[in-house]
Formats: structure tokens, C-alpha cells, sequence
């Protein structure tokens, strides 16, 4: 029951915000997005051993994002790529600032370069699509919510009522072939259905587009769990009642994301 109550409550927060406020109102909501989740991001690698620099990489996330944003606006891209290299330059600096040799320090490195990467790149994208105006960046950015939610949804119910095999569970018990295999099916249907009236794509593009981002979800979705089961942490945090963190929350969008940026810019 709590986990119901929170979603209709997030529910409304998310797509009201995408849809009567401007995109500078999907920015913000982005980046608030991408400082809790980078926050849990850190609580994870602690628990695996690993030292991410809080205001470092959280400056890093935060730029990503926002350039993400920035820079599809203005049509100069190559400055999100400039950002990824300024944040690596900042993250050597700052491990050589420590000064004091470590078995981890190959290893805080990498983590801390990853977290704009994972996080903040993908939110950007996010908001990015909100920007674009053609077409309606609204209903782009809705679609991309209703298939990742019917997406998960069919994953959850299929999986209780036909699920026998277990996708992946040394990561993931609950996770069956069968529930993934609907998700997909589900997610492909809801972008395809949906996706007519948004792009003028082909049926067998929109398909594709709705199978890559549903199976691209689950990816991400495994990926989270794997990061937390090797942390030896159930959640990301306990912020959202019933769900977990953000972290957990946004997991299937932060590898979709990116795919169905670029379809939405150089493909429908």
C-alpha cells in the first residue's frame, strides 16, 4: 500500500511538471533527480570500499546534465563532450591532491568519472527531449515514461503469472525469462501504439525503438541491482516510501535514456 501511495504521488509531481511547466521546469527536476541519486551513487561505493568525492563528482554529475541540456538547445554538442573531459582532467587532480598512495585509487578514480556518466548524462538527455519543440517535446518525453512503465509493469505481472526461469538470479531472484519477455512485448506495444501519433516513423522503427528501450531498461534495472548486491545494500536509500531511493527509481531510464535521445534526434 505504500509503495502505491508514493507513486500516486510522484506520479503526478513528474508528469505535471513535463507538461504545464516549461523545460527549464524538466531541468530542474533533472538535476534534483541527479544530486540524490549521485548522493545514494556514493553511499554504494562506500559500501563497496571505493571513495567518490562528493563535491568533485557531484559538480561533475550536475555540469553533465545541465550542458546535456545546454548544449542541445544551442546545437553545439561537442561541449558535452569537452564537460566529460574537463571532469576526467578535474578527477586525476584531485586523486593526485590526495597525495598518499592506495590499493583503491584506480578504482575511486573510476567511480568518480563514472557517476556523470551513469547519472547526470542520462537525466541531461532527459531533459533535452523535453526541450525540443519538434515535435511536442511533451508528448516525446511522455511516451518514453508510458513504455518504460508499461514496460515494467508487464514484467512484474507476467512474471508472477508465468514466470518459471529465472533471468539472472544471482542479481535478481525475482526476475524471471518469462516476465522479461513481457515487459518487451508490452513496451514494444506501448511505444509503437503510442509512438504513431508523436513521429512519423514506420511501425517496424517504433518497434524497434520500443524493444530496445524496454530491454535497454532491464539492463539498467540489473545493473543497479548488481552494483547494490555486490555493496551488500537492499536500497539505495529509504527516501521514497515503499520504493527505495531514486537511485532505484530511475534505474531503467538511465540506460534508455540515451538510445531513445538519439533515436528521437536522428532517427523518427
Amino acid at each position: 500500500m505504500t509503495r502505491v501511495l508514493s507513486a500516486l504521488v510522484l506520479l503526478p509531481v513528474v508528469v505535471g511538471t513535463i507538461w504545464f511547466l516549461p523545460s527549464e521546469g524538466t531541468l530542474v527536476l533533472a538535476l534534483i533527480a541527479a544530486v540524490l541519486a549521485f548522493s545514494e551513487y556514493c553511499h554504494v561505493a562506500r559500501a563497496l570500499g571505493v571513495t567518490v568525492p562528493g563535491g568533485i563528482g557531484g559538480a561533475a554529475v550536475v555540469l553533465v546534465c545541465f550542458e546535456m541540456w545546454f548544449a542541445d538547445r544551442t546545437l553545439h554538442a561537442n561541449w558535452t563532450y569537452l564537460v566529460l573531459l574537463a571532469a576526467l582532467i578535474v578527477v586525476g587532480a584531485a586523486s593526485v591532491g590526495r597525495g598518499r598512495p592506495a590499493p583503491t585509487v584506480l578504482a575511486d578514480a573510476a567511480a568518480t568519472i563514472f557517476a556523470p556518466i551513469y547519472i547526470g548524462l542520462p537525466l541531461g538527455a532527459l531533459a533535452a527531449i523535453r526541450a525540443g519543440s519538434n515535435p511536442d517535446g511533451r508528448w516525446v518525453l511522455l511516451l518514453l515514461l508510458a513504455t518504460i512503465v508499461v514496460s515494467d509493469s508487464a514484467q512484474y505481472y507476467t512474471g508472477r503469472a508465468f514466470g518459471r526461469r529465472p533471468l539472472s538470479p544471482a542479481i535478481s531472484p525475482k526476475k524471471t525469462v518469462e516476465g522479461a519477455i513481457g515487459g518487451v512485448v508490452f513496451g514494444t506495444a506501448a511505444m509503437t501504439w503510442g509512438g504513431r501519433g508523436v513521429f512519423g516513423s514506420p511501425l517496424w522503427i517504433l518497434a524497434l525503438a520500443g524493444a530496445a528501450i524496454s530491454l535497454l531498461g532491464i539492463v539498467g534495472d540489473l545493473f543497479e541491482s548488481l552494483l547494490k548486491r555486490s555493496a551488500g545494500v537492499k536500497d539505495s536509500s529509504n527516501l521514497i516510501p515503499g520504493h527505495g531511493g531514486v537511485l532505484d527509481r530511475i534505474d531503467s531510464w538511465l540506460f534508455a535514456a540515451p538510445v531513445y535521445y538519439v533515436f528521437v534526434r536522428f532517427v523518427a
